[in-house]
């Protein structure tokens, strides 16, 4: 399975600016819904996190509950999943429920 990321800093900023945020203390989830076939999403992690092992485990259990979740994402959005202080430290289950619960909440999640 092949996903469609977001590589350029303006599609960041367009989830960012325009985008709704969903907040909780794994991640943040900004949301911005478009036109386009299939669902993109993107992955930051700060150096708040820590050095790079800590940022690069962020980002393995964000993408790996995000796999997870994919065949029911609605096609039309934007993803940006921000990695908080807590998200290298918990499993990849937190992670997706917690992804699950701000997806839900989004109505990004096809029921």
């Amino acid at each position: 399975m092949k996903l469609v990321t977001l590589n350029k800093n303006r599609e960041f900023h367009r989830a960012y600016n325009r985008g709704k945020s969903y907040v909780s203390p794994l991640i943040v989830t900004y949301v911005f819904k478009r036109k386009y076939d299939k669902p993109r999403v993107g992955i930051t992690t700060g150096k708040k996190i820590g050095k790079a092992v800590k940022r690069n485990r962020a980002r393995r259990v964000i993408m790996s509950a995000y796999r997870a979740l994919y065949p029911r994402i609605d096609n039309r959005y934007d993803i940006v999943f921000v990695a908080r202080g807590k998200t290298p430290y918990v499993k990849m289950q937190d992670v997706l429920q917690c992804m699950e619960k701000q997806l839900r909440k989004a109505g990004v999640i096809k029921c």
